[in-house]
């Protein structure tokens, strides 16, 4: 009886042992189970935080400007004298606008300068982005890099270098002309002056789209017209350049894009000759005594519908047809062997290179250092009395330019990093996440290339002057600005190198129970620096570039470089000029070869730095 006794006391025993176990199991899962929920939930509400920060500072940065600016547009109220209280809405601004003449002039100058500029970039790009990939020219290296030379010169100083040189009664090349007995003259004060110079500062927009879709084109479809006894500019004509036209028009558009919104090469060549456009024709009303803020928001407006539609057709020629010519096999471009012309094409970019760099530095540092402009005779430019560094000396003396510089260099290296650090974080949310928003947040960052800087400029004028202790009149709104205005190009550019990380490399560090931000400080970055560092790069040559958007938003306390440039030079004072010119060139090369530095060994900045115009 004991014996079963014991044996019934140890089944109840074993029994509730089980009962207790599989409680607990079932609590454990349980509790798996709500962590698990909570865990996701948690991570629900920081994916949705995460997207709403970013799309509250894009608003911020874009949205609310671009708005404040159409509401300046259909208000008759000043916001200096009256403010943002006081609103009397109305279309008269436009109705003024569309029925102004002077509006009419400017807009046909405007298309007809950026058209020319246009077909003239297209030619240049498109003719050396085919002997750099598709011929046996010499020294191609060299054709490359001087085919992108162009972009790292600032608008307004190759406007103020070519003024030098092609003056129509003092320049220098006309002095040259006129000592050898020839009677012709350039004349860079005219719409053909204006031409040329977008033309030739522009066409590596062209060239960067034209080469890469040449590297990547099958050549089998050129050797198949070659085959039939099709001639070799026949083959470019109907085969060749027709299979690169999404991006023949992608370089065509941008280019037309970007002159279209800027304002140093009409400000110096084009209002001597009285050929007013719209960039020039939106600070001059701003300029006038009241000063016109809503006409001059109307014909902002108008200037970036025009951009709109351009940004809009370019996309729509480009999705409408199918260009496919890369196959799944491997194939090499091919080489047209041009026998002795191969030397004309290495020419002709010795010749681009004299045009665009030898013969405006030359201008530059000769109008630097020479005491007086005014050239007798060819044998008085090489008379070394009439140089010396009075120029420099007037230059440094100044306070104001002084400032300038550091104010400038404050505004370069404040944009450079909170706009590389906003653009990393939307270009990782854009093309490395899944979350939500993601799609809007690519869509509002992308919405400053369709708005010229001057326009910004206008923007963040409205959306700031009216606002007691706002950010008007203070370097901060300068930054802003440029963030907001270069964004796209900053984001593309670090875009380029995200996309270019494999994801089993962060799916690695997960596994290894890395966060994603251990994984992105960790994984990420240091795979993407060389594109992180162009990108800063690229946005601090931007900022000590950029005039349009500074010429509404600088103050006596925060004057920056291109700014008091154009003072110089509209204030006559040539010498000072040319040698200020000469300062931003030699700050603008030492940031250029520090980038470079820093990301040696691991790829240069010429990549992230290619929009840089």
């Amino acid at each position: 009886m004991a014996t079963i006794k014991g044996l019934t006391q140890g089944g109840h025993r074993e029994e509730t042992v089980a009962a207790d176990t599989a409680m607990a199991g079932d609590i454990a899962t349980a509790l798996h189970r709500t962590e698990t929920i909570r865990s996701g939930f948690v991570r629900s509400a920081l994916a949705w935080l995460w997207s709403a920060g970013l799309l509250v500072l894009l608003a911020f940065l874009v949205l609310y400007p671009v708005a404040m600016l159409l509401l300046g547009a259909l208000t008759n109220t000043n916001p200096v004298v009256d403010g943002f209280g006081v609103l009397d809405m109305s279309l008269a601004n436009f109705t003024t606008v569309l029925a102004n003449p002077n509006v009419h002039v400017a807009l046909a100058n405007s298309l007809v300068a950026c058209g020319g500029g246009t077909a003239l970039a297209v030619v240049i790009g498109l003719t050396f982005s085919w002997v750099v990939v598709r011929t046996n020219t010499p020294c191609k290296g060299f054709i490359a890099a001087t085919s992108m030379l162009p972009l790292f010169v600032p608008p307004l100083v190759a406007a103020v270098a070519w003024s030098i040189l092609a003056s129509p009664k003092t320049g220098l090349l006309n002095t040259i002309l006129a000592a050898v007995g020839i009677d012709w003259r350039f004349n860079a004060y005219s719409m053909g002056g204006m031409i040329a110079i977008f033309g030739i500062y522009y066409a590596p927009y062209v060239y960067m789209f034209t080469a890469s879709a040449l590297r990547n084109m099958d050549p089998a479809l050129e050797e198949a017209a070659e085959v039939t006894g099709a001639s070799t500019l026949r083959t470019l004509l109907t085969v060749t350049f027709p299979l690169i036209a999404p991006a023949i028009l992608s370089g065509m558009l941008l280019s037309f894009i970007v002159m279209l919104g800027i304002y140093g090469i009409p400000a110096v060549l084009g209002t001597p000759g009285d050929i007013p456009v719209l960039t020039t024709y939106i600070f001059k009303l701003t300029n006038w005594s009241p000063p016109l803020y809503s006409t001059a928001a109307s014909v902002a407006i108008i200037l970036m519908a025009v951009t709109a539609v351009l940004v809009w057709l370019q996309h729509s020629i480009v999705s409408s047809r199918s260009y496919t010519t890369i196959a799944g096999k491997a194939f090499r471009p091919a080489v047209l062997n041009l026998g002795p012309w191969r030397y004309l094409t290495l020419g002709l970019a010795v010749a681009y290179l004299l045009v665009v760099v030898v013969l405006p530095l030359t201008a530059l540092t000769i109008a630097a250092f020479r005491k007086f402009m005014f050239i007798r005779t060819i044998a008085s430019l090489f008379d070394e009395r009439q140089y010396s560094l009075i120029h420099f000396e007037r230059l440094f003396a100044n306070p104001l330019a002084l400032r300038s510089i550091v104010n400038t260099m404050e505004v370069g290296l404040v944009t450079a990093i909170v706009g590389g650090m906003l653009a990393f974080a939307i270009g990782y949310t854009v093309n490395r996440t899944h979350l939500p928003g993601r799609k809007s947040i690519d869509l509002i960052s992308t919405l400053p290339v369709a708005i010229p800087g001057l326009v910004i400029g206008v923007a963040y004028l409205w959306a700031w002057i009216g606002l007691p202790g706002g950010l008007y009149g203070t370097i901060w709104i300068l930054a802003l600005a440029f963030i907001a205005r270069f964004m796209p190009d900053t984001v593309k550019a670090l875009s380029t190198s995200l996309l270019q990380i494999h994801r089993e490399l962060e799916e690695a560090a997960w596994i290894c129970g890395k966060s994603l931000l251990g994984t992105i400080r960790s994984i990420v970055l240091p795979l993407a620096r060389p594109g992180v560092i162009a990108a800063m790069t690229l946005l601090f040559v931007l900022a000590i570039r950029e005039l349009g958007s500074s010429l509404f938003l600088y103050t006596s306390n925060t004057m920056v470089m291109a700014v008091l440039l154009l003072d110089y030079y509209e204030g006559g004072n040539v010498g000072i000029t040319a040698a200020f010119s000469l300062v931003q060139i030699v700050l603008l090369a030492l940031v250029i070869g520090i980038a470079n530095v820093l990301s040696r060994g691991e790829g240069g900045t010429e990549t992230g730095m290619a929009r840089a115009g």
